[in-house]
């Protein structure tokens, strides 16, 4: 088992720095000074370059990116160049409400697909297993943006229930969960679509295996079977699509917090590049990357703990 980790670690490592680089040159291509969009069209090209030396933009491109990373990793992930504060205060502040989201819409994505996946898979062929197959087909197609737009209409507009967007503050929880409810609905109904389907194969070729047919044998029920015996077998790949579903809700709610107004880290990396301000973009960008990386790391962690194949393997 720690082997397995020690070889996951290294690939971690190579993975963070292999990205840190395409971060910082596919940003640093991107059309557009950022001093020049600060000061306008009509600045001097003095005034420009005096600008652009005090953000550290006139120094070599390699320096820069070695002091971006060398501030990334003691914690300074440097200076907003829109804004004047640091970008490491901004990240906090954002994520407050970005990673509630995330873990807001992966609970309720986890506790709609089990149920609809053991159902499906205990009643293959019939009525439910089609009910559930025809659900899920649809909540693969339907944006989820078209969706949260639905969902302002009917329970905020419509009903009243919730607010249409914007975000109160955690002074109190009962009004911040219920202004993350909608975004979280919104996000969550296609993460169970997949995590339902996913399940339901894992589940079906477990019940073909011999431990299911003696399980049966003995008297449970297919819906016992699965539940006692079947469940556990079939969570690495479910764990797969856990840990991607987890990097997606963290990282990809852009639009769902334009939708509903959130001030979290999509919004700040949507704002940061129509400002220019390109520390902020190459630093929130990375931060995600880490983020995603990471769980993967932990998603094969959890691959050793339920397989013990692997553990035996490394």
């Amino acid at each position: 088992m720690l082997a397995y980790a020690l070889r996951r670690l290294v690939s971690l490592g190579l993975s963070l720095v292999v990205a840190s680089l395409v971060i910082f040159l596919v940003v640093e291509v991107a059309p557009g000074d950022p001093a020049s969009f600060m000061l306008g069209i009509n600045a001097q090209p003095d005034t420009v370059a005096a600008l652009r030396a005090e953000l550290g933009l006139d120094l070599p491109k390699w320096q820069r990116y070695l002091a971006w990373v060398g501030g990334m990793v003691t914690g300074d992930f440097g200076m907003s160049y829109t804004y004047r504060t640091p970008v490491s205060e901004m990240v906090m502040d954002r994520l407050w409400i970005s990673l509630p989201l995330a873990l807001y819409a992966l609970v309720l994505s986890t506790a709609l697909a089990f149920p609809a996946a053991l159902l499906a898979a205990s009643r293959r062929g019939e009525a439910g297993d089609f009910a559930v197959m025809g659900a899920t087909q649809l909540g693969i197609a339907v944006p989820n943006f078209w969706f949260a737009m639905l969902l302002v209409l009917l329970f905020a507009i419509n009903l009243g229930w919730f607010s249409a967007g914007g975000f109160p503050g955690w002074e109190d929880p009962g009004a911040a969960l219920k202004a993350l409810t909608l975004p979280a609905v919104a996000l969550a109904l296609p993460q169970a679509a997949i995590l339902a389907r996913v399940m339901r194969s894992a589940l079906i070729d477990i019940l073909a295996e011999d431990f299911m047919r003696t399980a049966r044998a003995k008297g449970l029920t297919r819906a016992q079977a699965l539940w006692r015996h079947g469940v556990r077998n079939a969570l690495i790949p479910v764990l797969t699509i856990l840990g991607l579903q987890f990097s997606f809700l963290l990282a990809g709610a852009i639009i769902i917090e334009q939708v509903f107004f959130l001030p979290g880290l999509g919004r700040l990396i949507f704002q940061a590049i129509s400002q220019r301000d390109l520390i902020v973009v190459e630093s929130v960008v990375m931060l995600l990357v880490f983020a995603v990386i990471l769980v993967t790391f932990l998603t094969d962690m959890a691959y050793a703990a339920v397989d013990p194949r692997l553990r035996r393997r490394a």
